[in-house]
């Protein structure tokens, strides 16, 4: 039945562009023979918004991997520099959460570790939503920010960063075999706001997979039983997504959230000063409103990354900002 609903979207789509094309192009005849500039302009503005959508409808075409169509997880760590860096953290755990809603997505936090005065030092959002893993999946590495940081009373500019990684909610029709002597798992309080409603029993969970170093945790519930379920359903999906990298030749993927979050390893840098710039370093893709790409605007970011890799371009050899 998602299969079944999947493709009849595609259908609905292509055909709605194929009856608003004709619309457009009826429009801008009719201008040119009667000499109506307006209609024509007006057909012109409808074509160009066409192609935009006729270029999404290309890429989302492509996802065609194996967990292209699932459901997400994606987890946002901070990087060294303290509360300026977990404070980075936060807003780009908002950016994709703002892209999210505007895809109509559903957007939960499984987990959050809040920062010692701001900000947080991790996250992990779940999001569900037909191919949220396949836009997604190009996200995963380290983002940069440029800006002069509102901790410091000298008003002195600050690099942060923060790494981003992003793996699929695998089903129950996929099995995954993990041995529990390979795990550890620890309890411990969830951390909150605090007042009537913070957590007062150890209901949080931390599962850690041995021999891969994976570790995931759940405190969005207060039942402990909840927690474990969901850390392990987790787990689950990060060992699956570890195989698919396998597949690839990527065998260092599995390391992404625990790799140097710094200077090299950067996938995107955001500049608000002393320039403003939001520039992707595979795609060369770029942006002059950084405001709007905080607030979920990435979709151009997302869309050149998935048509590079989809085709199989090598990554852009872009300069580095300063």
């Amino acid at each position: 039945m998602r299969q079944r609903q999947a493709l009849e979207r595609s259908i609905a789509g292509y055909k709605k562009l194929e009856r608003e094309f004709d619309d457009a192009k009826t429009l801008i005849e009719l201008g040119a023979s009667e000499d109506d500039q307006a209609s024509i302009d007006e057909g012109e503005n409808a074509l160009k918004q066409l192609a935009e959508e006729a270029r999404r409808q290309e890429v989302e075409a492509l996802l065609s991997g194996e967990a292209d169509g699932n459901d997400t997880y994606l987890e946002v760590h901070a990087g060294a520099g303290g509360t300026e860096s977990q404070d980075w953290a936060e807003m780009l755990s908002r950016m994709y959460a703002r892209w999210a809603e505007d895809h109509e997505y559903k957007v939960s936090v499984v987990e959050q570790s809040a920062g010692e005065e701001a900000g947080i030092k991790s996250a992990t959002l779940v999001i569900k939503g037909e191919n949220a893993y396949g836009w997604l999946k190009t996200e995963s590495g380290v983002h940069r920010l440029v800006r002069i940081s509102p901790y410091d009373s000298n008003a002195r500019r600050h690099t942060s960063f923060a790494s981003v990684w992003v793996y699929p909610v695998v089903d129950e029709n996929i099995e995954i075999e993990i041995k529990e002597s390979d795990c550890r798992v620890d309890t411990y309080r969830a951390s909150g706001a605090g007042g009537q409603h913070v957590n007062t029993t150890d209901s949080a969970v931390r599962i850690t997979h041995i021999p891969t170093g994976i570790v995931v945790a759940s405190q969005q519930e207060r039942s402990q039983i909840k927690n474990r379920g969901i850390a392990w359903a987790m787990l689950k999906s990060r060992l699956y997504e570890l195989e698919l990298k396998k597949r690839e030749e990527k065998a260092n993927a599995a390391a992404a959230a625990k790799t140097e979050i710094g200077w090299g390893h950067q996938i995107r840098s955001y500049v608000l000063q002393p320039y403003q710039l939001v520039k992707d370093l595979r795609t060369g893709t770029q942006s002059s409103d950084p405001q709007k790409v905080l607030d979920g605007d990435i979709d151009t970011f997302i869309e050149s990354a998935l048509a590079q890799k989809l085709k199989g371009g090598d990554p852009a050899k872009v300069e580095d900002i300063d």
